[in-house]
């Protein structure tokens, strides 16, 4: 009897205990707050509705929590994805640019949504980072495209600012795409709560499945 309870007793650890700690929110995605006076807390219930949206669609386990994360905090590791967001100036202090590139080169993620006015700050602090690097178009047959979501003529469209085309920059470290720009399209707007932007659910969706793509191409490689 002593034997046969303590089978029972490994059987449910080896099962039972499992699947309880499988059941929590486990993978985090994080906001960054940066300085430089740029509006990091543009778009305040953008990733929470991506994180929504992509446990409801694509199975996953994220927690609809966002935390906000400074460049130089050392728990930025415990992060799948980090956010950028904004319309103003952005600084890295040269301990943070070292912080987030070795996040990066880690394995970590950065995705940086354009609200209108990001650009050129955006890309001299991203060169605090990665000096040796350039954001370059990626290509359309690029795997971020094509995730769950086909996205065969990249980004969507999803505000108009200046009339441009939607793009998607990206930053490759030894081959591996570690940060995706998207610029002239604000996916993060289309993330907003409906009646924020009055956008039609078509575009929010389109921009909800890029989002979707992004999170799952982080998750993947």
């Amino acid at each position: 009897m002593k034997i046969l309870n303590h089978i029972l007793l490994f059987v449910l650890i080896l099962y039972i205990i499992p699947a309880k700690a499988q059941s929590k929110t486990t993978v985090k995605i994080g906001l960054m707050k940066y300085k430089g006076g740029g509006d990091w807390y543009a778009n305040p219930t953008s990733l929470s509705n991506l994180a929504k949206f992509c446990n409801q669609n694509l199975g996953m386990n994220l927690n609809p929590k966002i935390d906000e994360i400074e460049p130089g905090n050392a728990d930025i590791a415990n992060y799948a994805l980090i956010h950028i967001t904004g319309h103003g100036n952005i600084i890295f202090s040269a301990f943070e640019a070292e912080n987030l590139r070795n996040y990066l080169i880690g394995g970590g993620f950065l995705h940086i949504s354009d609200n209108y006015g990001l650009d050129k700050y955006i890309r001299k602090a991203m060169k605090t980072v990665f000096p040796e690097l350039e954001f370059t178009l990626v290509p359309f047959n690029h795997p971020i495209y094509h995730q769950k979501y086909d996205f065969p003529n990249g980004v969507p469209k999803i505000h108009e600012h200046d009339g441009k085309a939607a793009q998607g920059f990206g930053l490759f470290w030894q081959g591996r795409l570690v940060c995706f720009y998207d610029y002239e399209t604000d996916l993060g707007d289309g993330w907003e709560d409906p009646e924020v932007h009055n956008d039609s659910e078509d575009v929010r969706q389109k921009a909800l499945k890029m989002g979707a793509n992004i999170v799952q191409y982080a998750l993947t490689y």
